[in-house]
């Protein structure tokens, strides 16, 4: 009895000579990267330098635990969190509202215009952002918070454009043909299947604005940022040793929230 022969592998794909030019260009590129810049990594770990660090650090400890000062922490923790929170509801509204038209279920021209319109929301950065609106709205979180609803309206509302598009038509073209309302047909056949995926966006981006709000205050937009860029512009150290405390505190407790909600919406 003759051994059975190991399955060949079938022959890899021809590579085609785009592929082969574009990687050679990555590679370029991150040499030139690290050829270009003046990266001094003999001088970081002088003595001088670790002494240095060793003592920056050492003024942090230990974190400043006084009653009246972690209650104004706690505040200002509540604060960031609901400038994340509001900010992403708002962002879901105005991102749903871009998608629609976004995804070509307006038409081409619309569809072209609410494109842009979301390259140009996401493609300026929060603290970009909230520099602009802290002077049409002053200092605090209300600019923080229009902020992150801007440019994570972009995020999202491309995010939930493809899944749009993505969407398998039969369902719905099923209903218009039975006589169903286009609204009625979009409701009860596509966003059934693109819901729990808006979910997992919407969470994920909510993560990403807790962090975005906490250092958003280093512009005036308040919350914990605002405490921290204050206590290390004064060298305090201890205050600011608490309030990044906090901020981890409080991104660790949003990510455990986020990861629940998400398993229990696709389970």
């Amino acid at each position: 009895m003759s051994a059975p022969r190991s399955p060949t592998l079938p022959a890899a794909p021809p590579r085609r000579v785009s592929t082969w030019l574009l990687a050679a260009a990555i590679v370029a590129l991150v040499v030139a990267s690290f050829a270009s810049l003046p990266l001094q990594w003999s001088a970081f770990f002088t003595p001088d330098a670790l002494a240095v660090t060793r003592e920056f650090l050492a003024g942090f400890s230990p974190p400043e635990s006084a009653p009246a000062f972690l209650r104004k922490t706690a505040l200002a923790a509540a604060e960031t969190l609901s400038m994340s929170a509001i900010g992403t509801l708002l962002a879901v509204a105005g991102g749903m509202a871009l998608a629609i038209a976004g995804a070509g279920r307006l038409g081409k021209v619309q569809r072209l215009l609410a494109r842009t319109l979301l390259n140009v929301l996401r493609s300026i950065p929060e603290l970009v952002w909230a520099s602009l609106l802290l002077v049409a709205a002053g200092l605090g979180p209300f600019a923080g918070t229009l902020a992150l609803a801007a440019h994570t309206s972009g995020v999202l509302g491309r995010l939930f454009a493809d899944a749009l598009e993505n969407a398998d038509p039969h369902p719905e073209t099923s209903l218009l043909t039975n006589g169903a309302a286009p609204a009625a047909a979009f409701l009860y056949a596509t966003m059934p299947q693109t819901l729990p995926q808006m979910l997992s966006y919407t969470l994920y981006r909510w993560e990403n604005n807790i962090r975005a709000a906490a250092v958003l205050g280093v512009v005036g937009a308040g919350g914990l940022g605002q405490m921290l860029k204050f206590h290390l512009s004064l060298f305090q150290m201890q205050n600011a040793a608490t309030v990044i405390i906090a901020m981890l505190l409080l991104v660790a407790l949003v990510d455990a929230a986020s990861f629940a909600l998400r398993r229990a919406l696709t389970r």
